[in-house]
């Protein structure tokens, strides 16, 4: 009975890989536009859009699993709250990035 936390070793862990990883792709992709290189930046840009894509997908399946949901007291609510926002903030990213493709 009650919450059972998420194992911080499975899905989080993984995702959290991704996000380390497109923050090197994008920082390649500024770098090499900074350069002048187009093919690197646009390269970095795209790799970048499609590990946001990839943490946006395993975000969903982490939701899909959860065996807890937003009600249950303060772990759902901070648990849906922060990952919920930066998610959102993940997306917008996502988007303003494939528009400057």
């Amino acid at each position: 009975m009650g919450i059972e936390a998420i194992n911080p070793f499975e899905l989080p862990l993984l995702n959290t890989v991704i996000l380390l990883s497109s923050g090197a792709t994008v920082t390649y992709a500024h770098h090499a536009l900074i350069k002048g290189d187009r093919g690197g930046a646009l390269y970095g840009s795209i790799a970048t859009v499609i590990l946001a894509v990839i943490f946006t997908i395993f975000q969903g399946v982490e939701y899909s699993v959860s065996s807890f949901t937003i009600s249950d007291g303060a772990y759902g609510t901070c648990f849906y709250f922060g990952t919920g926002f930066h998610g959102f903030h993940v997306i917008i990213g996502t988007i303003f990035l494939a528009v400057g493709l």
